[in-house]
């Protein structure tokens, strides 16, 4: 095992939970925090028979009368954001917030409250203010998790390298799965597959039993890197893993049906990626479903699905629904400013990405290469980053650029959706 005062350290010098990343920002629920009463909103009765169903039920009862209100009411919001975490409905996020509203009634600026509204606003992507809360629990208390979610905030805004500072914090402190993770993420960010993988086992194989979807979740991010290795086996038995802690579980069933489509499997493929769908229908799971139907022949099944996608997704995900616009060369002005909108809270590599793609599509090619050169400046590898990356070289006639850049996007093709992967070998052939 890695010392672990050096796991981000030597990354200044040579790529997180991703709360929220993938999570819509309009839930099923009305918003909590802003109601009048908000302990009254946080404890308002509450239905469902899964067992987190229940655990919320029992602690509402107990909230109700005890005299340790505030205690239960912290566990409560923390119980709320699993399940938000759980059932994909970021509504769970508004009473998680208003839990926390409820605490500073009692308990002003208290740091328990502080974080757990801190971890609401990143993971309804508020990062702004999420940081805002993360200094103050960093300069006020400088717990681990306290510059976690700093490093959070940090990262999704684009400011890497302070973001290693603050998981570097974290991890010196706490070394655990939760700080592994962040370390995993950070170091693919930077390029270093083999370093991520590492750090992603070491999440994975610490996770709690009890808490099966973190360790759910560890297992899907482990199998995707995998995957980019080309060690299908091993992404496979990631997979199954994370099926085995959290069966039904979205992210999983992604990564599996994402394998399955790289081994050209596609009726199998098809039905993961189905279920995923149904259970967390953002635009990435539509994108990914209605991708395999086509290749697989299966076009009515697949205009159905984009048409959903077409319907609900710069509601649910504009960054990923600006990407799939440009791709697909439709409404291309719109992309460019969805793209554009989530770059003034989200400045990250994927936002720089969104953007650079979108205004390829929309024609305007030299902005496009001026964003695409700066989503590229962390080192990230990725394999869509580096097909849009050829493209946009092409289309500014840098034919060597382009070759450069899509011989390392062919050489992670694994990675890219079959239609991605078509277009890729046609640019090849024609450079």
């Amino acid at each position: 095992m890695m010392k672990r005062c050096n796991i981000l350290l030597m990354l200044v010098t040579a790529g997180v939970l991703l709360t929220g990343c993938n999570r819509p920002l309009i839930g099923k629920r009305a918003s909590a925090a802003g109601a009048p009463g908000a302990c009254a909103v946080a404890l308002t009765p509450h239905q469902g028979n899964d067992p987190i169903d229940l655990e919320i039920t029992r602690l509402q009862a107990e909230a109700r009368d005890s005299t340790e209100a505030s205690r239960l009411m912290e566990r409560l919001g923390w119980t709320f954001v699993q399940k938000a975490r759980l059932s994909y409905d970021p509504g769970y996020y508004k009473l998680a917030e208003a839990c926390a509203a409820c605490l500073e009634s009692r308990h002003q600026d208290g740091p328990e409250a502080l974080l757990l509204r801190g971890h609401v606003l990143n993971s309804l992507h508020r990062f702004k203010e999420a940081e805002a809360v993360a200094r103050t629990l960093v300069a006020t208390r400088g717990l681990p998790f306290d510059y976690g979610l700093l490093g959070d905030a940090l990262m999704e805004q684009g400011a890497l390298a302070e973001a290693i500072g603050a998981y570097q914090k974290m991890i010196d402190m706490k070394p655990g799965p939760q700080s592994y993770s962040r370390a995993a993420h950070v170091r693919w960010l930077k390029g270093d597959l083999s370093g991520a993988i590492e750090l992603m086992r070491m999440a994975a194989s610490a996770g709690d039993p009890r808490d099966g979807e973190s360790a759910a979740w560890a297992y899907s991010r482990l199998a995707n890197y995998e995957l980019q290795a080309g060690a299908m086996k091993r992404a496979r038995q990631a997979c199954e893993a994370a099926l085995m802690f959290k069966p039904d579980y979205a992210p999983a069933l992604l990564v599996r049906g994402r394998i399955l489509v790289a081994e050209a499997k596609y009726a199998e493929a098809i039905e993961s990626l189905n279920r995923a769908a149904q259970l967390n229908p953002l635009p990435e799971y539509q994108w990914a479903l209605a991708d395999a139907l086509r290749i697989a022949g299966r076009t009515e099944e697949a205009s159905r699905i984009e048409d959903d996608l077409m319907r609900g997704g710069e509601a649910s995900d504009p960054r990923t629904f600006a990407l799939y616009l440009a791709t697909r060369r439709e409404r291309t002005e719109q992309a460019v400013e969805l793209a554009q909108r989530e770059l003034e809270t989200r400045a990250d590599v994927f936002t720089l990405d969104a953007l650079a793609w979108s205004l390829a599509a929309a024609g305007r090619n030299v902005e496009a290469r001026s964003r695409i050169t700066e989503a590229l400046a962390e080192g990230t590898a990725d394999a869509r980053l580096f097909y849009h990356a050829g493209i946009i070289a092409a289309m500014n006639s840098q034919k060597n650029e382009a070759r450069r850049w899509l011989g390392k996007a062919s050489s992670l093709k694994q990675m890219l959706m079959p239609s991605e992967r078509e277009q890729l070998s046609k640019q090849l052939a024609a450079l």
